[in-house]
């Protein structure tokens, strides 16, 4: 019984800790897409004329926001995998 109790108690942490890894993989690929696209963006409104440039400008900025969102996301959650 004693065996039982802690195979389903490993069973647990174990999950655990995998939700956490799957959260700190998927925050890191959201920062690596917003930060693709703030690049794309940024590369857009280096070659476009002065209405398109500002808002491309604009949109750079808002994807580098979302990308550093995500990737303090991620950092949080890959800090909370040992606990």
């Amino acid at each position: 019984m004693r065996k039982l109790l802690l195979f389903v108690v490993a069973l647990t942490m174990s999950g655990l800790a995998l939700a956490q890894v799957g959260t700190t993989a998927s925050e890191g690929a959201k920062a690596t897409a917003e930060k693709a696209k703030q690049y794309a963006d940024e590369g857009k409104a280096a070659v476009s004329s002065e209405p398109q440039k500002s808002v491309d400008k604009a949109k750079a900025k808002a994807h580098k926001a979302k990308a550093h969102h995500h990737a303090k996301a991620a950092k949080d959650a890959a800090k909370a995998i040992p606990k």
